[in-house]
C-alpha cells in the first residue's frame, strides 16, 4: 500500500509507513472519512470506492481528502519538493509568506443533477468533471489541495497565475 504522505510503497499488513512513520489506514478520497477495507461506498459522502481492496486487515493511507500524489502531475510534485528543501536548507522551518492566488470552483447545480441517482452513477457523472477541473488547474502550475465532491480548491503562486 502507497502512503499518501511520502508515496513509499509500503508492504501489505503494515500499520504505519516504513519512511515516514505516517499511520496507514483507509480512507475516502473525497471527504478522508475512515472506511472499513470492504467498503465499496463512502458511509459519509457516498463516494464509490474504486480502488482495489486490500486484503482483509490490510490497511491503505489516509488521504486528506485525497493524497496530492493521485492528482499531482510529477513535475509539479517535483517543483513543491525542490520549494520545500530549500526553505529547509534557509532554516526557514516556519514556512515564508508569498502571495497566492486561492480558487475554488464547483459543478452548479450537480446537487439537483445527481439527487436521484444511485451513488455509482452519480460519480460516473460527476467524476470527469472534476478531473478536466484539475487538469486546467495542473496546465497553470496550480496545486489542487482538497476535491470537495462536486469542485476543487486550488492555489496558484507566482508568474503563472491564470
Amino acid at each position: 500500500m502507497r502512503c499518501a504522505r511520502c508515496g513509499c510503497e509500503n508492504p501489505e499488513g503494515m500499520k504505519f509507513c516504513e519512511e515516514c512513520g505516517t499511520k496507514l489506514v483507509r480512507a475516502c478520497p473525497s471527504c478522508g472519512q475512515q472506511v472499513r477495507p470492504t467498503a465499496k461506498f463512502c458511509g459519509e459522502c457516498g463516494t464509490i470506492l474504486t480502488q482495489p481492496l486490500p486484503a482483509p486487515g490490510a490497511q491503505v493511507a489516509v488521504a486528506n481528502p485525497q493524497p496530492p500524489a493521485s492528482y499531482t502531475p510529477p513535475h509539479l510534485a517535483e517543483r513543491i519538493r525542490a520549494e520545500q528543501s530549500a526553505m529547509e536548507a534557509r532554516g526557514a522551518i516556519d514556512g515564508e509568506r508569498k502571495t497566492i492566488t486561492a480558487l475554488f470552483a464547483d459543478i452548479k447545480g450537480s446537487m439537483e443533477l445527481i439527487e436521484d441517482l444511485d451513488p455509482e452513477e452519480a460519480r460516473r457523472l460527476i467524476d470527469p468533471t472534476l478531473r478536466l477541473m484539475m487538469d486546467a488547474v495542473h496546465r497553470y502550475d496550480g496545486y489542487v489541495a482538497q476535491s470537495t465532491g462536486d469542485g476543487i480548491f486550488a492555489f496558484f503562486w507566482g508568474a503563472h497565475r491564470p
